[in-house]
C-alpha cells in the first residue's frame, strides 16, 4: 500500500519527532521501532515500562439491555454475567467454528459494553456486529473519537498511578472509567506484553497530551511494533491473521481456556454462538493439528511459513510466527502440527532455506507472564 493511501493515528506527528521508523501496517502508517531500537526497546519494556500507540485497533460501543445477551450470539464467552468494571477476552466465531477475530469485551455498567477488536478487522467486525446485533442494541464505532495507549512493563503502574492514584488498585482486566490530566479515560489492567500494564482509552483530542506526559516520566520508552511482536510471541499470545484465522477454530489453536464454562457443552448456557458443534466436538473428540510452542536447538531464527518435517522428512506442519526472543536470548516459534507431534519435548525440523534445523515442542508461554491478580 502506498504511504500516501495509509491512515495515521493521533500520535502520528509524535512518532516523526521522536525518530520512528514507520511502516504499513493494517492499513495505517505505523512505527516498527524507535532510535533505541526493537531489542533494547523490548528488554526496557521487561524492566521498566514502555508507551505503545495501539490506536489503530478498532473501539466499539454497544448499549441496551439487550446487548449482553445478544452479543453472547456471536462468541463462546460469558458476557451476560461479566461483572461491572470487568473484561474479558473473547472471540467472533463462524458456522464452522472457525475465528473471525479476537477481541476484548468489558461491561462499563448501564447496559454498554466496550468492545476492542483488530485493526485489520475492525470494518468487517462492525458490519458483522451491525448485520446481527442491530435490531437488538445501539451499535456505536468510536474510531475517530478515541485513541489507544498501552503502558506496559513492571514500571507502568508507578508511572499512571502519579497521574491517577487509584489505578494501583486495579487488578489483571479490571476496567474503569478515569480521568487522566482532565481527559475522561477508560483504563483497563491489561496487555499485549504478558507484563503487568495498562491500556487507555483517551480522547483524540487529549491523545498527545498523554502521551507526551507519560514519555517524560523516566521509566518510560516509546516502543514500536518489533518490540510487541517479539514480547507478545515470548508471553505465548496469538496474533490474528498470522496465529489464528476463519479457517482455524478455538480447540485448534488452543484457545479452549478462552471458551467461558457457562458456554461449553456441560455448561447452563451451552452453544447458541456459530459453530458450537463442531467446537464442542474437536473438544470431545480431538483435532488433527494444534497450535504449539517451538524452541530452535540452534541459533537459526525460524519465521513465520517455514515447513516443519518429522525425521523422516514428511511435512507435519507450518510455523505461524517465529523470531528472536531477547528476554529468551533465543529464537522462538509457534507452530500448527500434527496432533501426533504436539507433547512437550517432541523433537521436530523446520526447513529454512532448504536446510533442516532441530526444533523442540515447547510450554507457553516462553517467558512467565506477570499480570498483576492482587
Amino acid at each position: 500500500m502506498s504511504t500516501e493511501h495509509l491512515l495515521i493515528t493521533p500520535l502520528h506527528a509524535l512518532h516523526l519527532e521522536l525518530g520512528a521508523r514507520m511502516v504499513p501496517f493494517a492499513g495505517y502508517d505505523m512505527p516498527v521501532q524507535y532510535p533505541l531500537g526493537v531489542m533494547k526497546e523490548h528488554l526496557h519494556t521487561r524492566v521498566q515500562a514502555g508507551l505503545f500507540d495501539v490506536s489503530h485497533m478498532g473501539q466499539i460501543l454497544l448499549t441496551g439491555a439487550g446487548a449482553a445477551k445478544a452479543l453472547e450470539t456471536l462468541v463462546p464467552v460469558d458476557i451476560i454475567d461479566l461483572p461491572v468494571g470487568m473484561q474479558r477476552y473473547a472471540m467472533f466465531t463462524n458456522e464452522q467454528g472457525g475465528i473471525l477475530d479476537d477481541l476484548m469485551v468489558a461491561n462499563l455498567g448501564n447496559d454498554r459494553l466496550f468492545l476492542v477488536v483488530n485493526a485489520a478487522c475492525k470494518a468487517q467486525d462492525l458490519a458483522h456486529l451491525r448485520k446481527h446485533l442491530g435490531a437488538h442494541c445501539e451499535i456505536q464505532p468510536l474510531f475517530e473519537e478515541r485513541a489507544l495507549l498501552a503502558l506496559q512493563g513492571p514500571a507502568a503502574v508507578t508511572v499512571l498511578q502519579r497521574l491517577a492514584p487509584d489505578v494501583a488498585k486495579m487488578t489483571f482486566m479490571q476496567f474503569e472509567p478515569v480521568t487522566l490530566l482532565g481527559a475522561a479515560c477508560y483504563v483497563s489492567r491489561s496487555g499485549y506484553t504478558g507484563e503487568d500494564g495498562f491500556e487507555i482509552s483517551v480522547p483524540t483530542a487529549h491523545a498527545e497530551k498523554l502521551a507526551r506526559a507519560l514519555l517524560a516520566e523516566h521509566e518510560v520508552e516509546a516502543i514500536g511494533l518489533g518490540a510487541r511482536d517479539s514480547l507478545r510471541l515470548e508471553a505465548g499470545l496469538c496474533l490474528y491473521g498470522h496465529d489464528m484465522n476463519e479457517k482455524t477454530t478455538p480447540i485448534e489453536a488452543s484457545l479452549l481456556w478462552a471458551i467461558s464454562k457457562a458456554r461449553r457443552a456441560d455448561g447452563p448456557r451451552a452453544g447458541g454462538f456459530p459453530g458450537a458443534d463442531t467446537i464442542f466436538a474437536q473438544q470431545q473428540q480431538g483435532v488433527a493439528r494444534k497450535r504449539v510452542g517451538l524452541l530452535p536447538q540452534e541459533r537459526t531464527p525460524v519465521r513465520e511459513g517455514a515447513e516443519v518435517v518429522d525425521a523422516q522428512g514428511n511435512v507435519i506442519g507450518t510455523v505461524c510466527s517465529g523470531g528472536f526472543g531477547p528476554t529468551l536470548g533465543a529464537p522462538l516459534a509457534m507452530a500448527y502440527l500434527d496432533s501426533a507431534f504436539t507433547p512437550i519435548d517432541t523433537e521436530v525440523w523446520a526447513i529454512v532455506r532448504g536446510k533442516r534445523v532441530p526444533m523442540k515442542v515447547s510450554k507457553l508461554p516462553f517467558v512467565a507472564q506477570r499480570y498483576y491478580r492482587g
